[in-house]
């Protein structure tokens, strides 16, 4: 009987397991609902439509590029790097025909990873890039761009060799998406009437700061996914019987999370507060998810006051990093992807020596250092990495006139212009009127008076 018994045994943890894997699996392909709410709130009303037709279509074309080309690389340049055994028809033998559902669980665990860097670009070049650039970008970024990253690191890369702790991707994935809208942004230029000759600065608002507040709250939701269920194997066999499995941190990751996220926020506001006198309601929303991210590749590792450190931060680098990207850089960021994704992401991963658990426990300085060094050697190569492809790519796009759309589809509003149709189309138009009677509505909440002036 205990042949059998261990038999069963297995069974289960594995079903477990996989349920697992997937549920979590879905919670992080739903932020992709946040990122659309978040991006097109952030964005003029006239550009709503294609900021959520490019959320659309990253999934959608990145995806399969990462199944047909982005997972198999990044096995072959985690072989290369780490000095392992490699095979590149045997990389991409195994996504295409898997030994187990195990393996196909595996993959798609990966993809909505490498699609969430992918997508965070997105909201850099709002507004102006036309969408075949930005599709064309997508592809490059999920067949070669984020599989290097990783190949580097979680395929067991020179960076893990090294010992480089990224838990859950606050460097790889949103450090390395943060990276990558800026320069993307800065290779594109800035939108129509952003900055004025004299270099001061034109503030273009969002058109709905209901839907960036959903949109993070939708992201907070899918967080939880991200972090939490990294930790991916409940359960375990040991002699048969089974036990917890790579489980044993994961209320770490739950309550470090949670703190973070919190204190992302809270540090957003007060710095809001102290520079400006107000607290900031988009400040607010971005800090939240900066502390996300702040948190995102220490949180199974640090202890818990470290957590409330790193997020208030994350979230108060959060205006002083926007303001030097927009005031001294004259880069044009739409969505804050860089403060938000990029330096938050950045400081995590350094920081974390300073509230590692290991540290903590008597480590002391020599630990901390230890630690340190190949963090600041994966913060590097990765930024570099990120930077250099981007830049390229863009850099060849713009080069061949395809960047970014015409001056006179820039001011029409890429809805009408890239996909000719109007998110809005009951307000802002002269013969327009919401309730089918009565003046004209104006975008701005005034009527417009046949023969006489706008109230």
């Amino acid at each position: 009987m205990e042949p059998l018994l261990q038999t069963d045994a297995a069974a289960i943890v594995e079903g477990v397991n996989m349920v697992w894997v997937l549920v979590v699996t879905f919670l992080i392909f739903f932020m992709h609902a946040g990122f659309a709410m978040l991006e097109a709130g952030q964005v003029r009303a006239k550009n709503v439509a294609n900021q959520l037709t490019k959320n659309l279509l990253t999934w959608s074309v990145g995806v399969i590029v990462f199944f047909l080309a982005g997972a198999a690389i990044s096995a072959v340049v985690g072989g290369i790097t780490g000095g392992g055994d490699y095979s590149v028809a045997g990389a991409f033998a195994d996504v295409y025909e898997p030994s187990s559902s195990v393996d196909w669980v595996g993959w798609l665990f990966g993809a909505v990873f490498a699609m969430t860097a992918a997508t965070i670009v997105s909201g850099a070049v709002a507004g102006r890039a036309k969408l075949r650039a930005y599709v064309a970008y997508t592809v490059l970024l999920a067949a070669v761009i984020y599989p290097v990253v990783t190949g580097f690191t979680w395929d067991g890369g020179f960076l893990d060799a090294l010992g480089f702790h990224d838990f859950a991707g606050g460097m790889i994935v949103h450090g390395m998406g943060g990276i990558a809208g800026l320069t993307a942004a800065w290779v594109i230029g800035p939108r129509m009437d952003r900055f004025n000759d004299d270099g001061t600065v034109n503030v273009i608002p969002g058109h709905s700061l209901t839907f960036a507040a959903l949109g993070t709250l939708v992201l907070a939701f899918g967080w939880y996914g991200f972090n939490v269920g990294t930790a991916a194997a409940p359960l375990a066999v040991e002699g048969g019987e089974v036990v917890l499995g790579d489980f044993s941190y994961v209320g770490r990751v739950a309550l470090t999370t949670t703190l973070g996220m919190a204190a992302g926020a809270i540090g957003a506001a007060a710095m809001a507060l102290y520079k400006t006198g107000k607290v900031d309601t988009l400040y607010v929303a971005n800090g939240l998810l900066a502390g996300l991210v702040g948190i995102t590749s220490n949180t199974d590792a640090i202890v818990w006051p470290g957590a409330l450190a790193i997020g208030l931060l994350a979230g108060a680098q959060l205006p002083i990093v926007f303001e030097f990207v927009e005031k001294r850089l004259k880069i044009d960021d739409v969505c804050a992807v860089f403060p938000v994704h990029g330096s938050a992401g950045i400081l995590g991963a350094l920081v974390f020596p300073a509230f590692a658990v290991d540290v903590w426990a008597g480590g002391g300085v020599a630990e901390a250092v230890s630690l340190f060094v190949p963090q600041a050697i994966g913060v590097t190569v990765i930024a570099l990495w990120t930077f250099a492809a981007t830049a390229a790519v863009f850099g060849g796009i713009k080069a061949l006139g395809e960047a970014r759309v015409t001056p006179e589809h820039e001011r029409e509003g890429l809805d009408s212009s890239e996909h000719g149709v109007d998110t809005y189309p009951e307000f802002g138009k002269p013969d327009a009127v919401a309730d089918g009677a009565g003046a004209p509505i104006r975008p701005d909440g005034g009527i417009r008076v046949e023969g006489g002036d706008e109230r």
